[in-house]
């Protein structure tokens, strides 16, 4: 299965990333934590904000680019606005 995911930083809060792995999703969070990934790693620490479960390879890229786009940025914003109320 493909997961869509999306991180945002600890230490800096306004950056979040968005990803597509086939791995389990707090696997990848270690590597981007661990400095492996070139995007992510001037904002480590990271933590899961939210994820998706694809079966489908297509539907996860669709979601992914989504994401990444200017409504999904507003989208990626209402998550984190609500993660920041549980605390």
């Amino acid at each position: 299965m493909f997961k869509v995911y999306i991180l945002s930083s600890v230490e800096h809060p306004d950056k979040t990333y968005v990803g597509k792995t086939i791995k389990p999703v707090q696997d990848r969070v270690k590597e981007h934590n661990a400095g492996l990934s070139q995007y992510t790693k001037a904002y480590k620490p990271w933590k899961l904000l939210y994820y998706e479960t694809f079966y489908c390879d297509l539907c996860a890229d669709k979601r992914e680019k989504f994401l990444k786009s200017g409504l999904g940025f507003r989208f990626r914003k209402i998550i984190y606005d609500n993660y920041a109320k549980l605390k």
